[in-house]
């Protein structure tokens, strides 16, 4: 029993997103990530190079649930902005536009959100989990319902919720994420949006949904703040609400 509460910790501890030595290392001894390190990291490490950066960036994860498109953006040591890097493709869509309401609607969230596990024992393969619920998110479930949770970007192709990338191209997300929190990222950024929050698609579906106009108008500032600077804006979430600055 010693043994096993101990091997529960050393697992839990990997998990975590908070700041610790050797993360990478710890990563390794999985052996999804191992395979996935020997296959794919000399080609990204290649891609990296070309791009200009080396292993000191910073990463930011942008995804658009109408587009079915997830972006990598990096910003490398001593810059001030973000370049993106790569586009992946959702493999599959669950539920519509608009927020995830509670648990069981199908539904994929949409805020300002950050990877809160990595997960090498993925039942879908490997895994990043995203902090759903937050506080504007338990605040739009209210208190009579469950807001759900267990929203990830994986592999596989299945989904009641989550982004689903496909085995091969979740090993490229994972391990630029891996090295962006082994060399001292301590939170990665996910922004999960309806669409491209441009003037013209709120128009277009904004009285399709009206009851996420309010939502999609603070999505939509932080949108435009980061395609204006491409740095990302200051988010506080305040009685239910993000605040964007």
């Amino acid at each position: 029993m010693k043994l096993l509460i101990a091997f529960t910790l050393v697992i839990l501890m990997s998990f975590s997103t908070s700041a610790q030595n050797g993360f990478k290392q710890q990563q390794l001894k999985f052996e999804r990530v191992k395979a996935a390190y020997d296959l794919k990291w000399a080609s990204l490490e290649k891609d990296l190079k070309q791009a200009g950066f080396d292993k000191s960036y910073q990463l930011y994860i942008a995804a658009y649930k109408g587009e079915g498109k997830v972006e990598l953006w990096l910003k490398g040591r001593n810059k001030s902005t973000f370049s993106l890097f790569k586009t992946y493709a959702f493999c599959a869509h669950s539920g519509m536009l608009g927020p995830k309401l509670m648990e069981g609607d199908l539904q994929t969230p949409e805020g300002y959100y950050y990877i809160n596990v990595f997960n090498p024992m993925s039942n879908f393969h490997l895994s990043l989990g995203v902090d759903y619920p937050n506080e504007v998110d338990k605040a739009r479930t209210g208190k009579d319902r469950k807001t759900g949770g267990d929203i990830y970007i994986h592999g596989d192709c299945v989904t009641v919720g989550c982004i689903p990338l496909t085995d091969d191209k979740i090993k490229e997300v994972y391990l630029l994420a891996m090295e962006a929190k082994d060399q001292g990222q301590t939170q990665i950024p996910v922004n999960i949006f309806p669409f491209r929050m441009t003037k013209a698609n709120l128009e277009k579906y904004g009285p399709k949904y009206p009851q996420n106009l309010a939502l999609w108008k603070t999505l939509q500032a932080g949108y435009l703040y980061f395609e204006q600077h491409k740095t990302l804006p200051k988010v506080s979430q305040v009685n239910g609400n993000y605040v964007v600055k």
